[in-house]
């Protein structure tokens, strides 16, 4: 009998609080069956999948029956997964994450909402827990004021859609981008009349760039919201996804608050920038990760 190239790790015979996953905006170099796999023999509990042309692309002709074919093998291997629509690329080769939300161009900003509602579609078929976006930033010549109008109205039909889907859409605050910060989610929650299936995706590494509140407190404060979490390393005032351990991030406090919280969702690995050595990194993180993580009983592993 032929061996299996991909065996399944042991069970972990500990219970953990929380749910850890890997982004595959990290394996970039791996093939997405390949990706899952190792995940999946590491012991992760999901993936945050990024749509992008080399891992499930939203616009390849038989998108539909990779879609039905990666959620066969998320069953089978067991792995929970997120959507996320941060590839920068996918929509405009020049242009990092273009066009966005805010474009000045109605037909631009077209074609972001039509990646997001595919987005929402793709994962309610692979039974993701909710589809991850984000603003954009201010075009050059844009009052602000015009700009949080625009993103108001584009994110209404890709609502609709989530809410159609009975998946939730979880926005990212991103620094640099319009949308920053925890209060900037809040102002946009507001003007889009609250919605049941506005939720938020918090980055743990980007609250401890540039949130004014530890990022253990941005957690308890987000927690009636969170839909998504990223995590990585990061330091002050720093926009640098920096591998576990290599930044200023006080692991045992962030996680200890976001199992507080009762949070149920994938906790996503996120170093985009590290995908040249995605293998190496995916293996060290899930044991820095769960020995960081408070026990049930309430002390770190």
């Amino acid at each position: 009998m032929t061996p299996d190239p991909h065996p399944a790790a042991p069970p972990d015979p500990h219970p953990h609080p929380l749910r850890f996953g890997y982004g595959t905006n990290g394996l970039a170099d791996l093939r997405l069956a390949d990706a899952l796999h190792l995940l999946a023999y590491l012991g992760y509990d999901g993936v945050g999948l990024t749509l992008d042309h080399m891992h499930l692309d939203p616009f390849a002709p038989d998108v539909a029956a990779r879609t039905r074919s990666t959620a066969a093998l998320l069953g089978a291997l067991g792995l929970e997964v997120t959507v996320e629509t941060g590839a920068r690329y996918v929509l405009d080769p020049r242009r990092k994450h273009g066009p966005s939300l805010l474009d000045p161009a109605p037909e631009d900003r077209a074609r972001r909402v039509d990646l997001l509602i595919r987005a929402v579609r793709i994962a309610a078929d692979l039974g993701a827990h909710a589809v991850h976006c984000f603003s954009g930033t201010l075009p050059d010549g844009t009052d602000p004021d015009t700009a949080w109008k625009r993103l108001a109205d584009s994110l209404t039909p890709v609502l609709d859609a989530a809410a159609t889907a009975g998946v939730p859409l979880a926005v990212e605050p991103e620094p640099g981008h319009l949308l920053a910060t925890l209060a900037d989610f809040h102002r946009l929650r507001h003007e889009l009349g609250d919605p049941e299936h506005l939720g938020l995706t918090l980055d743990l590494g980007h609250c401890q760039c540039l949130e004014p509140l530890p990022p253990a407190d941005c957690v308890r404060a987000a927690a009636p919201w969170l839909r998504h979490v990223q995590i990585e390393d990061m330091r002050r005032g720093a926009h640098e996804h920096l591998p576990l351990g290599e930044g200023e991030m006080d692991f045992p406090a962030v996680l200890a608050a976001l199992a507080g919280t009762g949070y149920q969702g994938l906790t996503v690995v996120e170093l985009p920038r590290h995908s040249h050595a995605g293998p190496h990194y995916a293996e060290r993180s899930l044991p820095f990760l769960r020995h960081a993580t408070p026990s049930p009983q309430g002390s770190p592993r």
